[in-house]
């Protein structure tokens, strides 16, 4: 019996002894292990790039004539998720973090695009126009490009769609009530059920590693702004407040930073947007990130190109 009180107190040791080594790897993830992924126009036409959260080491992933955009990371940050034309119709490819092994997922003549991952890295949500009835629908998908099933059915445009945390729920924003609105519905296509509702344009979302926000945005007080609210809706309040256009918020791993892009060093207002012919995608776009009140705004990429449409991967392995 003695021998096995004494057992105890080693047992209890080593937990304890893994227990802090958690703890001390936990307390070690900083955002210096993280990446951010986004398209860039820097080079003649869309390309992913990613970055350092501070702006450093920007690295191209992709290289072709066609328009590679809206990129994802997948959950272990190990894959980038994209839509691209490369082959004459917007579809949804992958591809490994370093740009390597890039493979198409979709294949048709309609429009698939805006993809983005599950949390447990085994799905891609997106939507599509292969219904021929000229609007959009969100789909989901194995990460082969398998079992492609349609998730809401409506004459509107439903597009943009992102996965809760917890896996349970989707949002996305839809024309379904006139002006893009911010839905949510569970990860099954059922019970859809609108967040917003102002007659203002609301979209381009982000969950926030807790579930607990969505950040997006709204052109509600006049022009374009990063918003966030509770995932219920409630509580909508502004992180930006200047007069040109901020869009495409996306959360930091540890739900302390949002990375956007904004055109604030090209058009000082948005009133001015469009009036010299330009094209969206020929305006300057820069990345920046803010602290997820909104304080501390801080600029990423610096040339006269589009950078935008950031994705935060989540926390990657130590660098040494």
């Amino acid at each position: 019996m003695k021998k096995y009180l004494c057992a105890i107190p080693l047992v209890v040791l080593f937990c304890v002894t893994v227990g802090c080594q958690k703890s001390e790897e936990a307390a070690k993830l900083t955002l210096e292990q993280t990446k951010i992924v986004f398209a860039s126009c820097r080079d003649g036409n869309f390309e992913i790039y990613t970055m350092n959260p501070d702006g450093t080491e920007q690295t191209r992933l992709t290289n072709n004539p066609g328009k590679d955009e809206y990129p994802s990371w997948s959950p272990d940050g190990k894959k980038v998720a994209f839509g691209s034309n490369r082959d004459g119709n917007a579809e949804v490819y992958i591809m490994n973090a370093d740009g390597s092994n890039q493979t198409r997922l979709t294949d048709n003549p309609a429009f698939d695009h805006f993809p983005s991952w599950s949390p447990d890295g085994k799905k891609i949500v997106f939507a599509s126009e292969r219904d021929g009835d000229g609007n959009m629908n969100i789909y989901i998908m194995n990460t082969d490009g398998s079992n492609q099933t349609r998730l809401t059915d409506n004459p509107a445009h439903d597009a943009k769609p992102i996965c809760s945390p917890d896996g349970k729920k989707i949002a996305f924003q839809t024309t379904r009530n006139g002006m893009e609105d911010v839905y949510v519905m569970n990860s099954d296509g059922s019970n859809q059920t609108r967040l917003t509702d102002n007659p203002a344009w609301d979209g381009c979302l982000s969950w926030s590693p807790d579930g607990k926000k969505i950040a997006f945005t709204s052109r509600r007080d006049g022009n374009y702004e990063i918003y966030v609210m509770n995932a219920d809706g409630s509580n909508q309040t502004r992180l930006t407040n200047n007069p040109s256009i901020e869009q495409a918020p996306s959360w930091s791993p540890d739900g302390k930073k949002i990375a956007f892009h904004s055109l604030r060093k090209d058009v000082p207002d948005e009133k001015e947007y469009g009036k010299d012919g330009r094209m969206w995608d020929e305006y300057n776009a820069e990345i920046y990130v803010m602290n997820a009140d909104g304080s501390e705004q801080t600029n990423l990429t610096n040339n006269p190109a589009y950078d935008g449409y950031p994705s935060w991967s989540s926390f990657l392995k130590t660098r040494k």
